[in-house]
């Protein structure tokens, strides 16, 4: 008979946002039983703040939603009137979008959540409590980096993870400073940038070089960081990888934990876990400034939509939809046309096809390629709440969350994955060289899952000479996603995000030597209907916005966050990434089962990087005034047999 422990752990912490987790765990063999639910607790609807508003105002709504990755946010709306407009910038607008966006909200980004957010759960302080016997392996095991970083064994790593006191910690509270203080250079402020337009940016270029300047300064000292951060989370992720274990007989490597992406329902790295999580996508990041800067039509929101594909080709991270280990397209368009959103186990109401509704893209393709109701989209989405009981029905509607799904040509619908992982997953599997030539930086693929990144000399104060001197960094991308391949995922595209600046830089300085300094065209308000779609990566996966507008009026925008999708709830097409992540999540605890406080769910959880504050805004209002609030009830986790 099973010994069924039911872990609740509500709210998850260190995450954005508010989020919980019920699973059901065997207590004998320390694994979940198959049920598990990931709910968001708070309304998702931030949408209806945009409707009616001039779709120029959009990007400074919607960077509200958040307050950690508001810039991901404001440029996928800017991105999605550009082309609901059909107007883009001049080049030197789409390397100051790139510059400012490379810091805040991606180099700023990967530094808190690996340095504050999720690197305290491999800190001494959490895995002496609840795993001690894996430190005591990591107080014998020297770290290969030892002589970049300067930390001797493992142990050390985890000792400097320590919150507020650790030296990673301290470290990354600094460098995430003057990452911002680059970002701000352009965009005036973060995490809602003032400077962002259709067409452009409105930085001042009076005083150019004060502005690279000023830029270039931060970024040696954030390119020896990389180096340094990097070093320490490859030498912690190896440890995990080879030296930590899920089975007694040892034969399950630890890296296995959190299982979700793969290239098939039971890859054979992990005998004994199955995925329902065969899909993974990113939209690319980074536009080239020729490329959308020069290369796209003008006044002509059709013909722009035609073009997108080749201006998501050329971004310096390249986009792309993988199912089943395979590249299915790296056509932007091809990728909106896919999702599909509906609200089975979320509580909203189905909705009708709106008046502005259309079951065609602007090249004539079916939407969700014909095989789902076109008002699944989201450009016919319409966001209508419903509550049907004052508890949550584990068997029913449970989450705030819609479901978001894929739907191929071949009628084939999926859960999906976006990240870090599928970012450079996607990157990985295209053969090409990026390239700063000025200071020495690239970034390399071979086009068969294998990056190489060179950084350039520099050195920043507190960080040990060492890092001063030119490093290589290489990575072959592992076919499935799992909780420390996220986590190592993340850190590499710190470093990858280094090389996108300096070539941004290189750029600028080009254009500037031209006295092309021009940033941005006027847009012009189309009378009649017109759409655009923006997607972008946020530092934890794409980030897609969808806009109608007629007349320079919103008639409809529709918001998916990274967050959105893969904390979708279970539906008859399988589970998403967060919950099927815990479903292959493995009690390493060494407690009684009644002390466990679920490590490893969490850990699975947030090695996403959780963002739910883009689905989370409600109150309750009666002639203007607020007649209630909603609150979070913070518990701790607990249990039952």
């Amino acid at each position: 008979m099973v010994r069924e422990i039911k872990l609740h752990i509500d709210p998850v912490t260190r995450i954005e946002g508010h989020l919980g987790v019920r699973v059901h765990v065997d207590a004998d063999t320390r694994k979940p039983t198959g049920k598990v639910w990931a709910f968001v607790t708070m309304f998702s609807g931030f949408e209806i703040f945009g409707i009616g508003r001039p779709p120029e105002d959009l990007a400074h709504v919607t960077s509200r939603i958040c307050g950690v990755c508001g810039a991901s946010h404001a440029n996928a709306s800017t991105l999605a009137v550009d082309m609901a407009y059909g107007v883009s910038p001049k080049p030197m607008g789409v390397v100051l979008r790139n510059m400012a966006f490379a810091m805040t909200d991606h180099i700023y980004d990967h530094t808190i959540i690996l340095g504050m957010l999720e690197g305290p759960d491999y800190s001494a302080a959490l895995v002496k409590k609840f795993t001690p016997k894996v430190y005591e392996a990591a107080k014998q095991t020297r770290a290969e980096n030892r002589d970049i970083h300067g930390f001797t064994t493992i142990a050390d790593i985890m000792e400097a993870l320590n919150p507020v006191v650790g030296k990673v910690w301290q470290l990354a509270v600094k460098f995430q400073r003057i990452a911002r203080e680059a970002g701000v250079l352009i965009y005036g402020r973060h995490s809602h940038p003032s400077t962002l337009l259709p067409g452009g940016i409105a930085t001042d270029l009076s005083n150019a070089q004060y502005l690279f300047t000023g830029y270039t300064f931060r970024l040696a000292k954030l390119t020896a960081w990389a180096k340094w951060f990097y070093a320490l989370w490859e030498d912690l992720m190896r440890f995990y990888e080879e030296n930590v274990t899920l089975d007694p007989a040892g034969n399950l490597s630890y890296a296995c934990n959190g299982l979700s992406y793969a290239y098939t329902e039971e890859p054979k790295e992990c005998p004994g876990m199955r995925t329902t999580v065969l899909a993974a996508a990113s939209s690319g990041l980074f536009d080239d400034p020729e490329v959308y800067g020069e290369g796209m039509p003008e006044y002509n929101p059709e013909e722009f939509y035609k073009s997108i594909d080749k201006a998501g080709r050329a971004r310096m991270l390249k986009p792309g939809v993988i199912i089943k280990g395979k590249m299915v397209t790296d056509k932007l368009t091809e990728y909106q046309v896919s999702i599909m959103e509906h609200v089975e186990r979320a509580f909203y109401k189905e909705w009708d096809m709106p008046d502005f509704g259309t079951d065609v893209d602007p090249a004539g393709n079916k939407l969700l390629w014909g095989r789902v109701d076109p008002r699944f989209h989201p450009w016919n989405k319409i966001t209508v709440p419903e509550v049907t009981s004052k508890t949550i029905k584990w068997d029913g509607k449970y989450t705030w969350a819609a479901h978001v799904r894929l739907v191929w040509k071949d009628g084939s619908i999926l859960p999906f994955e976006v990240g870090p992982y599928t970012r450079l997953l996607a990157t990985s599997m295209h053969a090409y060289k990026l390239e700063a030539a000025v200071v020495d930086a690239s970034l390399v693929s071979d086009g068969n899952n294998k990056l190489k990144v060179h950084l350039p000399r520099a050195c920043a104060e507190g960080l040990p000479s060492s890092v001063c001197e030119p490093m290589e960094f290489e990575w072959k991308v592992p076919p499935i996603s799992t909780t420390i391949y996220r986590l190592w995922a993340r850190a590499f595209n710190l470093v990858v995000d280094i090389v996108a600046a300096w070539k941004s830089v290189e750029q600028g300085l080009a254009l500037l030597g031209q006295g092309r300094v021009e940033t941005s065209r006027p847009w012009k308000t189309p009378g009649d209907v017109t759409r655009g779609f923006g997607f972008t990566e946020a530092p934890r996966g794409t980030v897609r916005h969808w806009v109608v507008q007629k007349g320079g009026r919103t008639l409809n925008i529709q918001i998916h966050a990274p967050s959105t999708g893969n904390v979708s709830p279970q539906d008859r097409y399988g589970f998403s990434p967060y919950e099927q992540s815990v479903l292959n999540s493995w009690v390493t605890e060494e407690g009684k089962p009644e002390e466990w406080q679920g490590l490893d769910f969490v850990r699975s959880i947030r090695s996403f990087d959780p963002c739910l504050a883009c689905a989370v805004h409600i109150g309750f209002y009666r002639n203007g005034k607020e007649i209630k609030r909603v609150k979070k009830v913070i518990t701790n986790v607990y249990y039952s047999f």
